[in-house]
């Protein structure tokens, strides 16, 4: 997918959502646990009610990992059913990988060849090695972990090297990567203040953006920050979508609230 592609679907839906299929079985409605692949089950009914108003989806790779060998089978499905029935829809494999050389070529085949994600997160902390085997592959998307939305953010992103925090020191050398036009960035909703500096580093790369929901963060501060041109935003709302309910009215309830937000956006735009 291009990001031309993307903002065309923006537009269309009038919508920067990203919902986060942060699949786990002690809280997916019990009658889906008799399922033959009760994740998949709930993956396809929460999809197939929000796949108009969302422009992506987001699997967190370690609620499918712990599974073993069933949870990456329940990833496959997930991801090829996206791909054949919405393919409009662009993907991000939130596994948040960072190695160097071969590993990084390896990690980047298994998501975006193998199980044909769109895009995959990554931590920047190995440096340029570890990031550019992502950026070698043509239309397919690295987002960089730049500014997160938990508290132990601080530990380390927003300390001062020579008078400059750290995640601007992140955004400024990734922008020397090979192929950086093919890099996105994680800038956590909780974090809306800083997204004007950030703005002013990266006015055009896309930003996906936690903590919308359940963790606290305001939309309204995140599009008045953060918004560009081409909108540049993917909002993520995971656990305040597909755990709206844990009846067998799961999946319409996960669409009342997607819907909220999507209209939420859609006046923000």
């Amino acid at each position: 997918m291009t990001t031309e592609q993307l903002v065309a679907q923006i537009r269309k839906k009038k919508s920067f959502l990203c919902i986060g299929l942060d699949t786990d079985l002690e809280k997916i409605p019990p009658h889906l646990l008799s399922e033959e692949d009760p994740i998949f089950a709930f993956n396809k009914a929460i999809i197939d009610a929000t796949h108009d108003v969302c422009v992506s989806y987001k699997p967190n790779i370690a609620f499918y990992e712990a599974y073993g060998i069933e949870g990456w089978q329940s990833l496959d499905k997930t991801i090829k059913y996206i791909n054949s029935n919405y393919p409009e829809i662009f993907t991000i494999a939130d596994a948040k990988r960072g190695d160097i050389g071969n590993t990084s070529t390896r990690y980047a085949k298994a998501f975006f060849e193998d199980m044909e994600f769109d895009s995959v997160t990554i931590a920047p902390y190995m440096g340029k090695d570890s990031v550019e085997p992502f950026l070698a592959f043509e239309n397919k998307y690295t987002i960089l972990l730049a500014l997160t939305s938990n508290v132990g953010a601080f530990d380390y992103q927003t300390k001062l090297i020579e008078g400059k925090e750290l995640y601007k020191i992140v955004l400024e050398t990734s922008k020397t990567y090979k192929n950086s036009e093919n890099l996105m960035y994680v800038v956590g909703a909780t974090k809306a203040e800083y997204l004007k500096d950030i703005r002013k580093i990266i006015p055009k790369s896309f930003l996906l953006v936690p903590g919308v929901g359940a963790q606290g963060g305001s939309l309204k501060e995140v599009c008045e920050n953060g918004m560009s041109e081409n909108v540049g935003l993917l909002v993520n709302s995971s656990r305040g979508i597909i755990y709206a309910s844990t009846g067998s009215d799961f999946a319409d309830a996960a669409r009342h609230k997607a819907i909220e937000l999507q209209r939420q956006m859609a006046e923000l735009l």
